[in-house]
C-alpha cells in the first residue's frame, strides 16, 4: 500500500537552477515549499482513495507531528486488511500481505526526504495550472512536467489552507493516467490521539537486521543513470533460504525513486523479465561480470526503457574505486 506518495520528498540544491528554472513558475515553487512545510509541521487525519492500473482501494490515515516526531498510521478499508504504522519514517509494524513482503528483508525504511523545489526545477518544469475543489476544500493545481523521457509527470492539487496534497495524478509522456491519489475527507483541526495511532493486534512488528543494515558501499555502481538521479542508500543482506547475498541500491531524483537488486546466480538460473504495473516498472537481466553471473533487477516508478538501461549499466566496483 502506498499512501500520500508526495508528502515526503527529498531534494538538494543545484548550482544550475537559475538557468534551468526559466520555464518554472515562482508561484509553483512557493506552493511546493508550502507542501514541504506541511509534511514537517501539520497534523491531520482523513480518508483517501488510491487508483493504480484500474484497481481502486480506500484508506484511512492519521498523521501527527508532536515535539518534532512524526507518527503515522495507515489502514486499508477494503479488500485484504492491511495496516502500516511509522514513526519518523521508520516502519514499526505491518499487517496483511505487507507483512510477508517485508519478511526476510528487515525494515523497509527509506532515507529521510524533505522537499526542496529548487532541484526539481532542474528536471521538471513547474507551473500553476489553475484551481479546483477536492474533499470540500479549495485547492491550487501545480503541474510538474519532466524535461526528458526518463521520468513521469505529476499534477498536484494542494490545499490552499495548509499546502497538503488533496489529489495527485502521475502521468506518462502521452498524458495517460498511471496513478491517482485523492483525499475524500481531510481534518486538520483535530490532532490524532494516541488511540488513533495505536496499531491493531494484527499489525506485526517489523524485525530489523542486527548491526548496520545500510552500508555506504555494496561493491556495485551504475555506468549510466537518468540525469538527476543519485544514490541515496545501499545495503547488503543475506538470503538464508538461497544462501546468497543480495545487494540493493536506491536512487532518487527528488520526486521519484527506483531500487536495484543484485544477486549472484548459478548458470542460467532465473528468467529475464520486463513488466509494468501502472507506473511501476520491473526489469530483470542476467549479467556476466568478473564476480560471476548476476541477476540484476530494477524496480521503481520510471519508464520501462529507463529501468532496462539502468539494469544493463550495473558494474562491479573494486576496492580501490571505493576508497
Amino acid at each position: 500500500m502506498r499512501a500520500l506518495p508526495l508528502l515526503s520528498l527529498l531534494l538538494g540544491s543545484c548550482m544550475t537552477v537559475p538557468v534551468l528554472a526559466a520555464n518554472s513558475s515562482p508561484e509553483a515553487s512557493e506552493w511546493l515549499s508550502k507542501l514541504a512545510q506541511a509534511e514537517q509541521n501539520q497534523s491531520y487525519q482523513g480518508s483517501f482513495v488510491y487508483e493504480r492500473n484500474g484497481s481502486f482501494s480506500s484508506h484511512d490515515i492519521w498523521h501527527r507531528v508532536q515535539d518534532g516526531k512524526v507518527s503515522e498510521r495507515l489502514l486499508q478499508l477494503d479488500g485484504a486488511a492491511q495496516e502500516v504504522v511509522r514513526v519518523d519514517g521508520k516502519v514499526q509494524c505491518v499487517s496483511g500481505a505487507l507483512a510477508s513482503d517485508l519478511a526476510g528483508a528487515g525494515a523497509s525504511d527509506s532515507a529521510p526526504r524533505v522537499l526542496d523545489p529548487l532541484k526539481l526545477m532542474s528536471w521538471y518544469d513547474l507551473s500553476v495550472a489553475g484551481k479546483s475543489r477536492v474533499a470540500d476544500r479549495d485547492a491550487v493545481i501545480v503541474t510538474l512536467t519532466p524535461r526528458d523521457q526518463h521520468r513521469y509527470g505529476f499534477e498536484l492539487h494542494l490545499d490552499r489552507r495548509t499546502g497538503l496534497p488533496l489529489r495527485s495524478l502521475m502521468l506518462n509522456d502521452k498524458g495517460q493516467l498511471l496513478e491517482r491519489f485523492q483525499m475524500t475527507r481531510l481534518d486538520t483541526d483535530d490532532v490524532p490521539s494516541d488511540d488513533d495511532l495505536r496499531a491493531s493486534a494484527a499489525c506485526k512488528p517489523v524485525a530489523r537486521a542486527s548491526g548496520s543494515s545500510a552500508q555506504a558501499v555494496v561493491g556495485w555502481r551504475s555506468d549510466w543513470l537518468p540525469p538527476g538521479f543519485e544514490l541515496i542508500s545501499s545495503s547488503v543482506r543475506r538470503d538464508s533460504e538461497r544462501g546468497t547475498t543480495v545487494s540493493s541500491l536506491m536512487y532518487d531524483d527528488g520526486l521519484t525513486r527506483f531500487s536495484v537488486f543484485l544477486e549472484p546466480i548459478d548458470g542460467d538460473a532465473g528468467t529475464d523479465t520486463r513488466t509494468q504495473l501502472g507506473p511501476t516498472s520491473a526489469v530483470s537481466r542476467h549479467l556476466n561480470t568478473p564476480k560471476g553471473k548476476v541477476m540484476v533487477t530494477v524496480v521503481g516508478e520510471v519508464p520501462l526503457g529507463t529501468a532496462e538501461r539502468v539494469a544493463l549499466s550495473m558494474r562491479p566496483q573494486d576496492n580501490q574505486a571505493r576508497q
